[in-house]
């Protein structure tokens, strides 16, 4: 395939930075969506003029458009960009709430439609939301990130229904623990009392205790994957990256089956007669 322009957020260092070199390796441009400039001064190096650096704020819709703007001519856009808060929901203040949906959910919004309409008048191209495995199973203490991941995952589910026929393909990539700074660089609460012998306090100290020693995933691997994934012809709207994320999300969706099952009686006797209701997508 002939080389094409990538637009990533979030390319500053762990998985953002292997995807811009495993991107720039094949031969492509990227477009580096981040905060911190100097962070991309080696790649600059390495691989010159391929590499074009913007300074992006993805909170901040009016710098979204500009950049849009000034790359219209993109191929694939990848949304990495993200962080979390860790802690009790109680725990977080109205800016931290604000800020997880700010980051995680809202800026890849304007991302996609600041990018949309270059795209759909190509008729071609890629969209790419990195998500999570807690785009799709909650835990207690993440409660704000797991609502910006979950709105993320309905977001581009839905979106991916009304660009296909423009020739734009949608990827949902979830991936689970990784070697990267994510565990270095998430936030936390202060914590209560009322919560840290809690379900919470568990998780955090199963974080702050095991999360590095536990951690599967290869970044370069995961890079790797989802470069690859972008130049397939027809790619899943889904896909699932690492040890942890598959035995997760394989059980979450074989309980949830179960349950729903369990139910199927009680959802039918709610309904009218002859009524079958709304399935869009039957």
């Amino acid at each position: 395939m002939s080389a094409q322009k990538y637009f990533l957020t979030g390319a500053s260092g762990g998985l953002g930075l292997e995807l811009a070199r495993a991107i720039l390796a094949k031969s492509h441009t990227v477009v580096a969506a981040v905060l911190r400039t100097d962070a991309m001064a080696e790649l600059a190096r390495e691989f010159g003029d391929r590499l074009v650096v913007e300074r992006l704020d993805v909170t901040d819709p009016a710098q979204i458009r500009d950049v849009a703007a000034r790359h219209a001519d993109v191929d694939v856009i990848i949304n990495n960009a993200g962080g979390a808060v860790i802690g009790a929901m109680e725990e977080l203040s109205d800016a931290e709430v604000k800020q997880q949906l700010d980051l995680n959910l809202v800026g890849p919004i304007n991302v996609t439609r600041a990018f949309l309409p270059a795209l759909r008048a190509k008729k071609s191209g890629r969209i790419v939301y990195i998500t999570s495995v807690g785009g799709r199973v909650g835990f207690a203490s993440g409660a704000m990130y797991h609502a910006a991941k979950f709105g993320l995952e309905g977001f581009a589910e839905a979106t991916a229904q009304e660009i296909a026929e423009f020739g734009i393909h949608t990827l949902i990539i979830e991936p689970g623990s990784m070697k990267t700074n994510f565990q270095a660089n998430i936030r936390w609460t202060q914590e209560t009392d009322a919560y840290r012998n809690s379900a919470v306090g568990a998780v955090r100290r199963y974080i702050e205790e095991h999360g590095e020693a536990n951690t599967a995933g290869d970044p370069v691997k995961i890079a790797d994957a989802i470069y690859e994934l972008t130049q397939q012809a027809e790619p899943p709207l889904r896909t699932a990256l690492g040890v942890d994320t598959f035995a997760t999300l394989q059980k979450a969706y074989s309980d949830s089956l179960k349950t729903l099952e369990a139910q199927k009686a009680l959802a039918q006797s709610v309904a009218f007669e002859g009524k079958t209701g709304f399935m869009p997508n039957a």
